[in-house]
């Protein structure tokens, strides 16, 4: 038996047809962003937009076709609506079409219940820029929840740059119970999705916008989350495509943006606040990661980045302040190794800290939910 390869899932994928034109996909040129490693395949295919609907069978059946090779474990096979040349989203007419509005306005569709039937609530940790410890701070923030025996997932959004893998202690790849869906990864009591596990954590993922929505959407589609009171979402740093698709095909019950001190991380802050709140995503606040740095050895406590800074920003702005996080050596080894500072050491005065913000940010959850927040965000286009 030939050992699984690129060119072996290409010829496969040579024996299905494009309805319209009579080619087959490799010899289109449709296949695009093939990757294989251990066993768990992806690619994409690349259609016209208005085809979208008559496409998803050809969809459909290359995934099935795939998923039938000796040696293949998991396929993730999704439509890019991009044509040749161009980067970026679709256009605002193919985005309002799916977001259901006319005009330049309207309702997003109800998804989440579909995507995501067993979560109660979804928060995205977010920032404008990256650098700032976000990662970090969605781990440290998922395992706060947790410890206060709440139900967590967490959903690593980060396509490009994905970390959940090493900061949760994570290796191997997710299997499939039923051949249909993922189960997800899990340590700490805590369930873990991240395209890290399917790829390799040097291997670059040279994908277009398109391609990046249609995996998150399957991340969440295609996997068995089950019951769970939060998912948390690390979202990737800046404005672009996969917090666009999180707000429209995602009920987001709230967000919370992470930052420095300092006046470029707090500017870029503030276009990630007000990115969700121009979809009517609610910020439950913002935390001021790295806010100062206490000596281990003398004690004295130095202001590398400044201090306050996001505090003052969180006033000016009228949205909560939700605590501040000290630059220490052991939050960042810890994560780095795989045993984040909350479970590691969760009497220390950091892993605290971090449960004091989740203890805030849950709080905030209930009340969100409570008042029906969590029914989906109004997308506007202008």
């Amino acid at each position: 038996m030939a050992q699984l390869n690129s060119e072996l899932i290409l010829a496969a994928l040579a024996t299905i047809k494009d309805p319209a034109t009579g080619k087959d996909l490799v010899e289109a040129g449709m296949i695009q962003g093939l990757q294989e490693k251990d066993g768990h395949v992806a690619f994409a295919i690349e259609i016209d937009p208005a085809r979208a609907g008559e496409m998803e069978d050809v969809r459909k059946e290359a995934e099935k076709t795939v998923h039938a090779m000796d040696g293949v474990l998991t396929v993730t096979a999704v439509l890019t609506a991009e044509k040749k040349g161009e980067a970026g989203p679709p256009p605002p007419q193919a985005a309002q079409a799916r977001a259901g509005g006319q005009g330049g306005q309207g309702q997003a569709p109800q998804a989440g219940a579909d995507l995501l039937p067993g979560v109660t609530s979804i928060i995205a940790v977010a920032s404008g820029k990256g650098g700032v410890g976000k990662s970090t701070t969605a781990v440290n923030l998922a395992l706060g929840l947790a410890a206060e025996g709440h139900k967590v997932g967490l959903l690593d959004a980060d396509i490009y740059g994905p970390s959940m893998p090493r900061m949760m202690g994570i290796t191997g790849q997710p299997t499939s119970a039923d051949g249909k869906t993922l189960d997800p990864m899990e340590n700490y009591g805590v369930k873990v999705m991240s395209m890290g596990f399917m790829v390799d954590e040097e291997t670059p993922m040279i994908w277009r916008g398109p391609m990046v929505q249609s995996a998150l959407e399957q991340m969440m589609r295609d996997v068995n989350w089950g019951e769970l009171d939060v998912l948390v979402v690390d979202m990737p740093p800046g404005t672009g495509d996969a917090q666009l698709t999180m707000a429209q095909r995602v009920p987001l019950t709230g967000a919370v943006i992470v930052s420095t001190p300092q006046d470029i991380a707090l500017l870029d802050a503030r276009k990630g606040l007000n990115m969700f709140r121009k979809v009517d995503v609610p910020v439950f606040g913002i935390i001021e990661n790295m806010s100062y740095f206490s000596c281990p050895n003398c004690g004295d406590r130095t202001e590398i980045f400044g201090h306050g800074g996001a505090h003052k920003e969180a006033d000016r702005l009228g949205v909560d302040f939700l605590g501040e996080v000290p630059l220490h050596l052991d939050i960042r080894t810890n994560a780095d190794g795989g045993t984040p500072i909350v479970v590691s050491v969760p009497e220390g005065e950091h892993a605290q800290k971090y449960r004091e913000i989740a203890r805030g940010v849950w709080e905030r959850i209930e009340k969100a939910t409570g008042a029906g927040k969590a029914a989906g965000p109004n997308i506007v286009f202008q």
